[in-house]
């Protein structure tokens, strides 16, 4: 029997007593989960995220709580214009589960998967050594095969040097296509800048890059 995302779920939750901020939950993944145009694969979540209280009730999904990086999938014309301007005036506070399902049916709807490579929520955006990241890289190829997305977007050097298996630098691999095999097929792979945090000055090369493996794809969003 085929491997469902909820499987996995287990498996985060004790890499988070393991590696992550033992007051805080797992962030997993959320979006379209039956074959989506674009997986995007940022780096681990951290405290900033409001679900990963564990007073939520509701979805334990990625960026639940924040602003800036919903500025990329606007961008991108990625989601719902009414969507993203609730998103902007609303504090971190003010979302409520509700609002969390809400966004996340947008992004559904637009046919892309968002995750981590690192499930293991910190109380705030601290490097983590590639060996914590190595621990959840087999997890991640069972969420690519659960799913089987057309393209997978990868932020950051770290992450893409990890999940590709060789040494990455995004300046240097900027609307390169990489072919990576998992599960005995072969996936799509493109490294681009990471956008939020301290990468937030890259958020623009990261919409131009998007926006050209979008446009240079077979299948259209």
């Amino acid at each position: 029997m085929k491997m469902k995302l909820e499987d996995l779920k287990i498996k985060y939750d004790k890499l988070q007593k393991k590696y992550g901020a033992k007051e805080l939950d797992s962030i997993y993944n959320g979006g379209c989960t039956n074959n989506p145009d674009i997986c995007f694969v940022f780096m681990n979540p951290t405290g900033k995220n409001i679900a990963s209280s564990k007073e939520w009730k509701g979805i334990k999904s990625p960026w639940i709580g924040t602003k800036n990086i919903w500025d990329l999938f606007y961008q991108l014309n990625l989601m719902n214009e009414d969507i993203y301007k609730e998103i902007k005036i609303k504090k971190s506070s003010e979302w409520t589960e509700k609002f969390a399902d809400k966004v996340y049916e947008d992004v559904k709807v637009h046919k892309y998967f968002i995750t981590n490579l690192g499930k293991c929520t910190q109380v705030d955006a601290r490097e983590l050594p590639d060996s914590v990241y190595k621990e959840y890289l087999d997890l991640l190829k069972q969420e690519i095969e659960i799913i089987d997305p057309k393209v997978i977007v990868l932020f950051g050097n770290q992450v893409s040097s990890i999940v590709l298996n060789q040494k990455i630098s995004v300046s240097q691999s900027r609307k390169k296509l990489f072919k990576y095999d998992i599960m005995g097929k072969e996936y799509k792979f493109y490294s681009v800048y990471y956008p939020v945090g301290n990468g937030r000055f890259n958020i623009d090369k990261s919409i131009e890059d998007i926006k050209w493996i979008i446009e240079n794809e077979k299948w259209r969003i």
